[in-house]
């Protein structure tokens, strides 16, 4: 009886050691590359964005379309903070108060904003770009709501719980030009 246990056991381990451990490392190497994969297109789209100083239906409609491309499901984020200039007053009931200086103010808009500008409801019928003007801050970020052959090998072999949260992909910078 003790043969035979230890048989089975050196079985289960031979199992373990010869296929769910490989398995795993090769899930690993997938989940980099879909990783890579969606920064890569992350990046080329909020530069492309900073380079030109405008977003169309396009551009967003062809940037999501890459990130499916990817393998995962991405909730993606836009935020664009449009940089105004406050002049300074003693009293600013009183033009004449000014003291000289200039205070720097960003206005923060985000998804909502910005794809209400470039798919209105109700016209049936693509917007106008959004656009965004030099020294203008844009970022763009892309959960992971998806879940990978990385997950279900990692939940049977590690018995977790999953993913701790959601990962996060996000670059973005100061728009560089206005090309419209």
């Amino acid at each position: 009886m003790v043969n035979a246990l230890s048989k089975i056991t050196a079985a289960l381990l031979a199992v373990l050691l010869l296929f769910l451990f490989p398995a795993l490392q090769a899930a690993q190497r997938q989940e980099d590359l879909r990783y890579l994969a969606a920064y890569h297109t992350l990046v080329q789209f909020a530069d492309a964005v900073r380079n030109k100083g405008f977003v169309t239906p396009d551009m967003y409609e062809d940037f999501v379309h890459e990130l499916e491309l990817s393998g995962g499901w991405y909730e993606v984020e836009l935020e664009h903070r449009h940089k105004i200039y406050h002049p300074e007053y003693g009293d600013p009931a009183d033009p004449g108060t000014f003291l000289g200086d200039f205070s720097v103010v960003y206005n923060a808009y985000y998804t909502s904003d910005i794809l209400k500008v470039l798919f209105p409801s109700g016209t049936g019928q693509e917007g106008v770009p959004y656009k965004l003007e030099e020294g203008d801050f844009f970022t763009v970020t892309a959960y992971d709501r998806s879940r990978s052959p990385l997950d279900i090998l990692s939940e049977f072999l590690y018995n977790s719980a999953g993913k701790k949260g959601p990962s996060l992909l996000t670059y973005g910078g100061m728009v560089l030009n206005e090309d419209y």
